[in-house]
């Protein structure tokens, strides 16, 4: 945020490696819209996604409209939603949005300052599931409230145990729980990363990497299940997707973005409740 009062995130981006800055403003009408600096609009829904490129595709939200696109969006759209603001104008002057420690938690004290505007929220009328070949899955049924889990489950040797977070709608719940969870890989990813040319301008202290043995290397876990909760944290951004909040339990199983976007096609294409 600026001395000002303008309500503005800056750093570096993930993939691009290159500055950016994003300024909130509340919506001159209802939804969540991120604007060139040429006032180009794309809006926060799952129409407007598309298939990330390059060796790490999948690994982001990318959102684009005519000749403007914008990614890695899901840990803003995360703390819009997780506050319940649903109503926002997001100005960015670069290609993907700041990385910044990996987690959402100053989108999340940024955006604190817009009002909140939770409108009528999408219901289920029967379950629905998406899966894919590697045993992943997402499963979102009706409920009387919301109540999002994600079960992290890697393969014995990744320095990661099962471990599992949910996450009920309450918004300082969000901000306290989850909003401070990093992103994460394993340190074999992380050095055939750097193999490739990859993260060139981020470490281990900028960026949480586990070791095999669990340990965060040159860095500290926030939490014990830290991991868990950011897959969380991204299943919360990528069903904002949707335009209105969830009200459903939906359990998410290894899942990614690209399967939390293909539940968003599906219960997009429903009938209305």
């Amino acid at each position: 945020m600026t001395q000002s009062g303008e309500i503005a995130v800056s750093g570096p981006s993930l993939f691009a490696a290159a500055p950016c800055r994003v300024v909130l403003h509340p919506a001159d009408g209802p939804g969540i819209f991120f604007e060139d600096t040429r006032g180009t609009r794309a809006p926060a829904l799952i129409d407007h996604v598309v298939a990330a490129t390059g060796p790490l595709g999948g690994r982001n939200t990318v959102l684009a409209r005519e000749d403007f696109s914008v990614a890695t969006v899901e840990h803003l759209l995360s703390a819009l939603a997780g506050l319940g603001i649903w109503n926002a104008r997001c100005v960015v002057d670069a290609g993907e949005l700041p990385i910044l420690d990996g987690s959402a938690l100053a989108f999340a004290q940024a955006a604190s300052r817009l009002a909140r505007s939770v409108p009528a929220p999408i219901t289920l009328s029967r379950a629905l599931r998406v899966e894919d070949a590697s045993g992943a899955w997402i499963e979102a049924s009706p409920a009387d409230a919301i109540e999002y889990r994600y079960e992290l489950r890697y393969p014995a040797g990744s320095g990661l145990p099962d471990q599992d977070f949910v996450w009920r709608g309450d918004a300082a719940a969000y901000l306290e729980a989850i909003a401070p969870a990093r992103t994460f890989s394993l340190e074999r990813e992380a050095i055939a990363m750097k193999q490739a040319g990859l993260f060139p301008h981020l470490t281990a202290k900028d960026m949480l990497v586990i070791a095999p043995d669990g340990r965060a290397i040159e860095n500290r876990l926030r939490f014990p299940d830290e991991p868990a909760r950011h897959k969380l944290l991204d299943l919360i951004g990528d069903l904002a997707l949707l335009g209105r909040p969830l009200r459903a339990r939906v359990v998410a199983h290894k899942s990614s973005h690209a399967l939390t976007h293909q539940l968003c096609r599906a219960i997009a294409s429903m009938p209305p409740v």
